[in-house]
């Protein structure tokens, strides 16, 4: 295909940009860059992170974004969030990287939710909709921010008073029929043709902050294709968009929104098999594309995870063996995850260990090669571990307290306990 691509993630830390993240960071066609205008996770996922960012709606935004893509050779932008996707389609003229977005026909319908009720009025997949109070026929109904995503700033309103209040706080809500069933996002997938691809339907099983945590793949249905057919028929999509569906109380599935962009579940279709972000990248790019898509169920679930930064260099690792390396008989996968970073890096790994066995044997028997370290030694049970520690740029990992006390006190280096390992760990792509 040619020479590798600069691909900016904008904004770089919302749960979007993780999920393009996720899907390209093994990509031998791209080198990711992450741009940021605040403080944020993004520092600990991209070794490519400009900040500094001015927000999309101040003045400076386009140069500053424009000087970017000069100084760090940006062939392309990956929007990662709805507003700033509506601004890069609205302003591709001046931006001199090529965009990765639906036009801005497409957009600025699908960002607001009025918009896209009366783009679609005439479709019976459409819910009802309430110009004001007056014309509301019964309640339930159901209120949300013109513009917004997912299901941040929604509510049921129960009556005319609270409707009346809601009203007051904020005059652009959009007043719907209430729907009482199951919530669904669709992922879809349109080519360079402008033919719909895949249309994949998962539940949302428990929402946070608006993004599905817990969602599942269901089966193929006919009326969801068609309703992703009609959609994908009347707006201008290029690569991966999703559309959201609800029942109403005779089970019929109603239109919630629309969004041209990469949602941050899109995820469990990856682990089908279907690479959106990078389908997507390639589709714009001019190629034609073959999707595969594996046949077994899968859910996913997603929890807040950790990641750490510490402010110590080291070049030497020393590290036990037993319930250090080994726990239970087992290999400890993110200790040796952690090694073979460290070895990429260039830092020397050095086995200290009183194993009572053929150590040599046991390596060979859990699959670990002794060229992973650069030393080992099989100390007597009377030695001390600390008399082989020679290197003061140095850090040592034991599961025993009393070791690491001795060398602790001894070395004055940091020491690590099996349950700390994850703070070693650099996770930045």
């Amino acid at each position: 295909m040619g020479l590798r691509k600069n691909v900016l993630i904008f904004p770089a830390g919302t749960e979007i940009a993780f999920e393009i993240v996720n899907a390209l960071k093994y990509s031998k066609f791209v080198t990711l860059f992450g741009g940021t205008s605040a403080e944020d996770h993004s520092e600990f996922i991209y070794k490519n992170i400009i900040c500094g960012f001015p927000y999309v709606d101040e003045p400076t935004f386009l140069s500053f974004l424009n000087n970017v893509i000069e100084e760090y050779k940006i062939d392309c932008i990956y929007p990662a969030h709805d507003s700033v996707s509506v601004f890069l389609s609205n302003n591709l003229s001046e931006i001199k990287a090529q965009v990765i977005i639906s036009d801005s026909f497409t957009t600025n319908i699908c960002r607001s939710k009025k918009e896209t009720y009366h783009f679609f009025e005439d479709e019976d997949f459409t819910p009802m909709s309430y110009d004001n109070i007056n014309s509301v026929p019964e309640y339930p109904v159901f209120i949300k921010p013109a513009v917004g995503q997912g299901s941040q700033g929604a509510q049921i309103i129960y009556n005319q008073e609270e409707l009346r209040a809601a009203i007051k706080k904020d005059h652009s809500v959009v007043i719907c029929e209430f729907l009482p069933g199951i919530e669904y996002t669709v992922d879809c997938f349109t080519d360079q043709y402008g033919k719909l691809r895949t249309a994949i339907m998962r539940d949302r099983i428990r929402i946070r902050a608006g993004i599905s945590v817990r969602s599942r793949v269901m089966p193929y249905n006919d009326r969801v294709n068609y309703i992703a057919e009609k959609i994908n028929a009347k707006l201008h999509f290029k690569g991966a968009w999703f559309f959201q569906l609800k029942c109403n109380k005779c089970g019929e599935f109603k239109l919630l929104e629309i969004s041209p962009r990469i949602p941050g579940t899109m995820g469990l279709s990856r682990n089908l098999g279907i690479n959106f972000p990078l389908l997507t990248l390639l589709v714009f790019w001019g190629f034609d594309i073959n999707i595969i898509e594996n046949n077994y169920n899968i859910i996913v679930d997603k929890a807040f995870y950790s990641t750490y930064k510490i402010n110590y260099d080291y070049e030497h690792i020393y590290l036990d063996y037993d319930d250090t390396i080994i726990i239970n008989g087992n290999v400890n996968n993110l200790l040796i995850a952690f090694l073979y970073q460290a070895a990429g890096k260039g830092k020397k790994i050095h086995l200290l260990t009183k194993h009572s066995g053929n150590l040599l044997q046991d390596l060979k028997k859990h699959k670990i090669s002794e060229n992973l370290f650069d030393s080992i030694d099989v100390i007597k049970p009377d030695e001390q571990k600390i008399n082989y520690i020679t290197e003061q740029s140095s850090i040592f990992i034991d599961d025993s307290f009393a070791e690491r006390i001795k060398v602790k006190e001894n070395k004055k280096i940091p020491v690590f306990d099996v349950d700390t390992i994850e703070c070693l760990i650099d996770w930045r792509i």
